[in-house]
């Protein structure tokens, strides 16, 4: 069930020597990984371990001490991505109706307004939202503001989608709800996806692969494929496939805490 870094087909992120360290604490050092293209791969590990610091890392928004990123070949710089962050409560603009908020990042791209609104109400029919986009975020569950989070982060069309613990603070019916939306919207775009979870179910669940790994200085204890078909359901949770990896992931999230 382990597939080794070097054995990953067709790579879309390629980390290569990353090195980090915060206030003497090394993080990563030689750190090498592949991300395969159009896959949805969860990181999991244990607590403190650097999940949130390698996607900010390779997102280009905390840097490294050394190492190489690329997407298909390119830097960062040549490369749209999104991100969804955790706490959407910051991330969005109060100020703002949730369409002027999703349609943010292609005002500060310089599109004309009539061009903005079209891309986001084809967006919105592609997904097929049902939201009042005219309300202000505090004015919306925290799914939904997390919804229109997740819709801003895919109206520039990224390339890779980054979502660091996004329903960490929701409850557990939205929490739910919102694992059903995002495995949609997975399947209607096939946008590369990474996605730190503190959720080892979760993790599996929406995952193609899981990354497990170790404590400080983190390497990958395992890259775990979960070859179970979609769309996925409540049922698939008790599916004995999905009992399986659940469980072997268990294990070596297990091992990892115990030789720390």
């Amino acid at each position: 069930m382990a597939v080794p870094p070097s054995a990953t087909p067709m790579a879309h992120i390629t980390v290569r020597a990353l090195q980090k360290q915060f206030q003497g604490s090394i993080i990563y050092d030689g750190f090498d990984l592949d991300i395969p293209r159009g896959r949805f791969v969860s990181v999991f590990g244990p607590n403190g371990c650097g999940k949130s610091t390698l996607i900010n890392i390779i997102a280009g928004l905390i840097p490294p001490e050394n190492g190489e990123i690329l997407f298909g070949g390119k830097t960062l710089a040549a490369t749209k991505i999104g991100y969804v962050f955790q706490n959407y409560r910051e991330a969005l603009f109060p100020w703002l109706t949730s369409f002027a908020n999703i349609e943010y990042p292609l005002k500060l791209m310089g599109i004309a307004a009539s061009k903005r609104r079209t891309r986001v109400e084809a967006l919105i029919a592609r997904l097929g939202v049902q939201l009042d986009l005219a309300r202000y975020p505090y004015e919306l569950s925290g799914g939904q503001q997390q919804l229109v989070s997740i819709m801003r982060a895919l109206i520039v069309d990224p390339e890779v989608l980054f979502l660091d613990e996004p329903f960490s603070a929701l409850d557990y019916e939205m929490t739910l709800f919102m694992r059903e939306q995002l495995q949609r919207l997975f399947m209607d775009t096939g946008t590369t996806m990474v996605l730190v979870s503190h959720d080892l179910e979760e993790a599996v669940y929406l995952a193609d692969h899981v990354l497990l790994l170790t404590r400080r200085p983190a390497r990958i204890a395992a890259y775990v494929d979960i070859p179970i078909e979609r769309p996925r359901h409540a049922e698939t949770m008790s599916d004995s496939r999905f009992v399986e990896l659940k469980r072997h992931c268990l294990d070596v999230f297990q091992r990892e805490v115990r030789l720390g």
